[in-house]
């Protein structure tokens, strides 16, 4: 019967006899942690609108279009506007709750749902449409904008935003 030293485990392999040690050297560098995602690295896009009680609810997608592996923490930056492309009041609400660190992978997804009421309140007696939404990932400063189209957006511009998971 023969007999192995154990020379080490390493990731999950068992490594056996003398290869080890130069293995274990090779393996034990650690992977360089992926860097956090620029506005630029992500295609972002809202996705299908669900309505009732005049609220309504919909994702914002944020998918990584690079090569790299990237990071996202946090709460996306908003700003709506009008047809033609000026900034309307926006009153960004973050909603409480855990915001962890997502990683996404190339082609990977994560989302943030967004709330707004279509229904009058307090002294509003008009509330404006909402052609495109202007949005900066988190702990960025460049934006891009995306179709929002709609057609009232009360509480003053009320957008309430969950973290992005």
């Amino acid at each position: 019967m023969k007999t192995f030293r154990i020379a080490a485990l390493v990731g999950g392999l068992l490594l056996l006899g003398g290869a080890a040690p130069a293995l274990a050297q090779e393996s034990a560098q650690p992977a360089a942690a992926p860097q956090r995602c620029s506005t630029t690295q992500l295609q972002v896009r809202l996705g299908r609108v669900d309505a009732g009680a005049g609220n309504r609810y919909a994702p914002l997608v944020f998918t990584n279009r690079s090569r790299a592996t990237c990071t996202v923490r946090g709460y996306p930056g908003l700003v709506m506007l009008d047809e033609r492309g000026d900034a309307l009041r926006t009153r960004v609400r973050r909603t409480p709750g855990a915001h962890p660190k997502v990683t996404l992978r190339p082609g990977g997804s994560a989302r943030a749902v967004l709330h707004w009421t279509v229904v009058e309140s307090g002294g509003e007696t008009d509330c404006p449409g909402a052609n495109r939404l202007l949005v900066i990932a988190p702990d960025d400063r460049t934006y891009t904008t995306i179709a929002f189209g709609a057609d009232r957006v009360c509480g003053q511009g009320r957008l309430d935003v969950a973290a992005i998971k």
